[in-house]
């Protein structure tokens, strides 16, 4: 297939991608890495008359701490990410996840801002995004915004940035002392968009129970969803085999998965409650290693 004709413009810094995108209104898309965009211009599924390239923006392109946060430039690579010995050390979950994305080809190409931007709710970075309570940093013309998980993320495929911005940059919490972190996905084949993707960290104190958890779903709604009755259920009570499948049952109150081609809402459901428990098991030996 072969997209509609377009415009094509690259610009050579953040301020000029901007003034284009308000020169050019509605009908322009950005453009990093192009997994995303490119097949759905083929398939005539988007049909932008102008598109501003902004895969070759250095300052896009840096990752680096701040605060407590490891901050992602939107334009950095998966590759990027997962060769990262920072964000190994201080926001390992998101160096997991990002080992899992597509191939080879795929990460050194696709961008973690293009895929956070997409928002499929079936991605990976979104779902670390939304357990790991990451703020999302939009430019415009107009100033900046951080935006959290819950406002960010709208529905399938749709985020609350106007046309005119642009995510600049991705904030991730370093984790704590005593956390674990698991990223865990069931894909038809390995590099596949997850059917279900769970994220999890969990801190324990100094008893070995558990003083906080975080999960996040992929693949079973329209964003991805936190799985807040889970994390609530094994605060404060040691992080057993049987506590976390029993609290991982839980996750089916809180999840809305689809029926399609793919796979069934009820086999979604079983396989969701199968990987927090998994997710959860993992990160809480992780935490009791450290």
């Amino acid at each position: 297939m072969i997209p509609s004709n377009f415009d094509y413009h690259r610009p050579g810094s953040v301020s000029e991608a901007l003034k284009q995108l308000q020169d050019l209104g509605d009908d322009a898309s950005l453009l990093a890495g192009g997994h995303s965009l490119l097949p759905a211009m083929k398939l005539r599924l988007s049909t932008p008359g102008h598109l501003v390239d902004i895969g070759r923006i250095d300052e896009l392109r840096q990752i680096g701490e701040d605060g407590g946060d490891v901050v992602i430039g939107a334009g950095s690579t998966h590759h990027d990410v997962e060769s990262s010995d920072l964000v190994a050390r201080q926001a390992p979950l998101l160096a997991q996840a990002a080992t899992v994305i597509g191939d080879v080809q795929v990460r050194n190409a696709g961008t973690v801002g293009g895929s956070i931007a997409h928002a499929d709710p079936a991605a990976e970075l979104p779902v670390v995004a939304a357990a790991l309570d990451a703020e999302m940093v939009v430019h415009s013309s107009r100033g900046e915004r951080s935006l959290k998980p819950e406002e960010f993320f709208v529905t399938f495929l749709t985020t609350a940035m106007e046309p005119d911005e642009i995510l600049a940059e991705v904030r991730f919490p370093f984790l704590g002392p005593r956390t674990g972190a698991s990223f865990q996905e069931v894909s038809r084949r390995h590099g596949d968009y997850a059917l279900v993707a769970v994220a999890a960290t969990v801190t324990l104190d100094e008893r070995g129970h558990c003083q906080s958890a975080r999960v996040a779903l992929g693949g079973v709604g329209g964003t991805p969803v936190r799985a807040r009755a889970v994390e609530q259920a094994i605060t404060g009570s040691e992080p057993t085999e049987a506590a976390l499948a029993e609290a991982a049952q839980l996750v089916k109150g809180e999840i809305d998965p689809a029926t399609d081609i793919h796979a069934s809402a009820e086999y979604r459901g079983h396989v969701a409650s199968v990987l927090v428990r998994r997710a959860l098991q993992s990160a809480a030996e992780r935490a009791r290693a450290q």
